[in-house]
């Protein structure tokens, strides 16, 4: 019965500097069409797919999650230049691991500690 995913949410602190992360150095677009849901944030275009950033407390804490963000829940990406986007991220000064399962892939964690994955195609 399920068909595709439709969005990934992710918890901010501040939706400015999420915004200079994943539109200004990943180059994902705004979508321009999010509701006043009560609280700020943004929806970010990803192919049929979205990613939204809500401004709100987050439960989680940041201190104690893995090193590694593979063993951490994290939301994982297709990337058509892996190579490129590590040095894009490594010169902005984002920590990177390298995947264990031997594929080419990274992890890194965003301004607000959320884990993400880079696969390369």
């Amino acid at each position: 019965m399920l068909e595709a995913l439709a969005h990934v949410s992710l918890l901010v602190a501040d939706t400015s500097r999420a915004l200079a992360f994943y539109s200004g150095l990943l180059g994902l677009e705004v979508d321009e069409t999010r509701p006043d849901l009560g609280f700020p944030g943004a929806w970010l275009k990803l192919g049929a797919q979205q990613i939204h950033l809500l401004e709100l407390p987050n439960p989680d804490p940041r201190e104690g999650r893995p090193a590694h963000g593979g063993r951490d829940r994290h939301t994982a990406f297709y990337v058509s230049d892996l190579a490129a986007l590590a040095e894009r991220l490594q010169g902005a000064g984002v920590d990177l691991t390298h995947s264990r399962s031997g594929r080419a892939a990274f992890f890194c964690r965003d301004p607000d500690g959320n884990a993400l994955e880079f696969i390369g195609r």
